[in-house]
């Protein structure tokens, strides 16, 4: 793993900072938003999946790119309370269909409720994303953004289930389209889809809320973009390299759900033996996967040189959006988004 350096704590501690005081300024916002409406009696358990954590990452971005192009804080809360949201429903959906029992350290929302609760609880979600898109300077535009973010993010969802090795047999529909070879621009496709288009979004939105323009926006969009692949990529390290405590998910839970779709896996299949390519082959095709398979698995990863090229690849990715930064205003909110950008790479969670 890569070790923090003395820049790197201080980028650490400056980006915490950043994102304790959008939770202060965001989260009072993102409740008034899911209690509207809702039966007092019910708002503890629509709240629940929002209180038990999370960076606020998405809210920042939009904030920050607004406040780079000259926009005003207030213009950007509601939208950036919105995508938050819409965030937290992707979280307890994406929980629900693959039976995550942890998340941020806590349990999940489907785990803590049950499925029928939650289901009723993520319509109030969407509801309440939208509220917050029709509070914006720019409602129609805004709101067909989130329309147009949600629906990409499930391709994405779809295509994550249909690279998962096993499982799912009761399903005809994933058994039968099921992805027989998974490659890199299909994961490239799949990530896109369901993690950075919404960084991509957010740095839109924010551009949006401060009537940039359209090369300006178009350059946020690169940025968010680029910068979401990055965070997906350390999230695939993280999944397989992680700390437990630190990450908030079990460790190993892309291979206990047979997920195709993670990038050190992918890197390891292709450097492997033949024999220890179809030894990781089988066991994430086996009907049930427990601690030692898993360790099993890491072991045979850590044959090979996966981690240093997903974490480059990750680095690579970072570079292209720090490039976008050089097309938009040099000031404080710039230099933020770069140092944002910096620990993406960096961070244990």
């Amino acid at each position: 793993m890569a070790k923090y350096n003395g820049k790197t704590m201080m980028v650490k501690e400056k980006f915490n900072s950043i994102l304790k005081t959008i939770t202060k300024t965001i989260d009072p916002i993102i409740k008034e938003l899911l209690n509207s409406y809702v039966d007092k009696k019910d708002q503890k358990i629509v709240n629940y999946q929002i209180i038990t954590g999370g960076k606020r990452l998405r809210p920042a971005l939009i904030i920050i790119s607004c406040r780079m192009l000259g926009g005003k804080l207030k213009d950007a809360l509601y939208p950036a309370a919105g995508l938050e949201i819409l965030h937290n429903y992707s979280l307890i959906i994406d929980d629900v269909i693959d039976k995550s029992n942890l998340r941020r350290g806590k349990s999940t929302t489907w785990f803590k409720f049950g499925r029928s609760i939650t289901q009723c609880i993520g319509v109030d979600y969407t509801a309440a994303a939208f509220q917050a898109a029709n509070r914006s300077k720019e409602p129609v535009k805004i709101s067909e953004l989130f329309a147009k973010t949600m629906k990409i993010v499930v391709d994405g969802e779809i295509l994550d289930i249909l690279f998962e090795r096993a499982g799912r047999e009761g399903e005809p529909y994933i058994v039968k389209n099921r992805y027989q070879k998974i490659g890199e621009k299909d994961y490239f496709e799949m990530i896109s889809k369901k993690t950075a288009t919404l960084f991509q979004t957010c740095c839109q939105v924010g551009g949006i809320c401060a009537k940039a323009k359209e090369r300006q926006i178009e350059a946020l969009s690169n940025y968010g973009f680029n910068l979401g692949i990055a965070f997906q990529i350390k999230d695939d390290i993280l999944d397989i390299f992680g700390k437990e405590r630190a990450f908030g998910k079990k460790i190993g839970k892309d291979m206990k759900e047979r997920k195709g779709g993670n990038i050190v896996i992918l890197f390891a299949l292709k450097k492997l033996n033949l024999a220890n390519k179809k030894k990781l082959q089988k066991i994430l095709r086996k009907r049930r996967i427990n601690k030692n398979d898993i360790k099993e698995v890491i072991n045979l990863i850590k044959k090979t040189d996966s981690y240093q090229k997903a974490y480059q690849l990750g680095k690579n990715f970072i570079g292209k959006a720090k490039k976008n930064l050089l097309l938009l205003p040099q000031n404080k909110w710039n230099d933020i988004l770069r140092d944002i950008a910096d620990f993406v790479m960096e961070r244990e969670h």
